[in-house]
């Protein structure tokens, strides 16, 4: 039997890495006494697959992973039971039944919305016109033609038009918010477009002065509208799904 678990990875877990968010997972799923599914063969591994990893240093409310269970309990047992087991920075916040047809959570991920903090640094005393321009500038954006940005990869770097990645961006009170394409087909990060927003202004990017959370994890439904993984299957009451 397939779930789906949304967790929340805020605080000081923004600095593990995937991987050992997934041992993470793996430890906890036994210390809370779940009966998880293992695969067959020389050497089992249990049955769990994550959405959309995080970069490091990336907050998030809408983290998600997909795993199989022998037997089920309801959906707010196993929240119960998970958070028994979780550390400051990680809470999982809502399990569902997956239908047996249903696409793991990786291979169907669209979109991801941000909302990007411009920091405050006391030493800057041009901090607040940056900010200013960068969310003046966001709102008119996607009027160019094209937002070409330098995108590196491990092998090399070529110049990218990543403007049919941007589905939403604009100021949301002192925050930038964007909705980006994510997921196998094609995978927008936020901090290119932060760049482009900051070759707009002239200004030099540098990461460390944002701080990117991202909102939620987004599929599309069968009349290809953007919603919540969430939204793949039903919650379970006493062993059973409800509707």
């Amino acid at each position: 039997m397939k779930v789906r678990v949304k967790y929340v990875k805020s605080g000081h877990f923004k600095f593990i890495g995937h991987l050992d968010v997934m041992r993470f997972f793996q430890k906890a799923v036994k210390r809370a006494g779940l009966d998880i599914a293992y695969s067959k063969g020389f050497s089992p591994h249990q049955l769990m697959s994550f959405a959309a990893p995080l970069a490091l240093g990336v907050t998030s409310e809408g983290e998600y992973f997909d795993a199989e269970f022998n037997s089920l309990v309801s959906s707010d047992e196993f929240v119960r039971r998970f958070n028994e087991q979780m550390v400051e920075g990680m809470t999982v916040k809502d399990v569902i039944l997956l239908p047996d047809d249903a696409k793991n959570s990786m291979s169907i991920v669209a979109a991801s919305d941000y909302h990007i903090t411009i920091l405050d640094k006391e030493e800057d005393t041009a901090c607040a016109d940056r900010k200013a321009k960068l969310l003046e500038v966001s709102g008119h954006l996607l009027e160019k033609e094209t937002i070409e940005v330098l995108r590196k990869t491990k092998k090399n770097e070529k110049v990218e038009d990543i403007k049919n990645g941007i589905f939403k961006l604009y100021p949301d009170g002192d925050q930038l918010y964007m909705l980006l394409a994510t997921g196998s087909a094609y995978n927008l990060k936020p901090e290119l477009v932060v760049e482009a927003l900051c070759r707009e202004t002239g200004y030099e990017y540098q990461k460390f002065d944002y701080r990117i959370h991202r909102i939620e994890t987004y599929m599309r439904s069968a009349e290809g509208e953007l919603v919540s993984l969430l939204e793949s299957g039903t919650r379970i009451s006493n062993g059973n799904a409800q509707g």
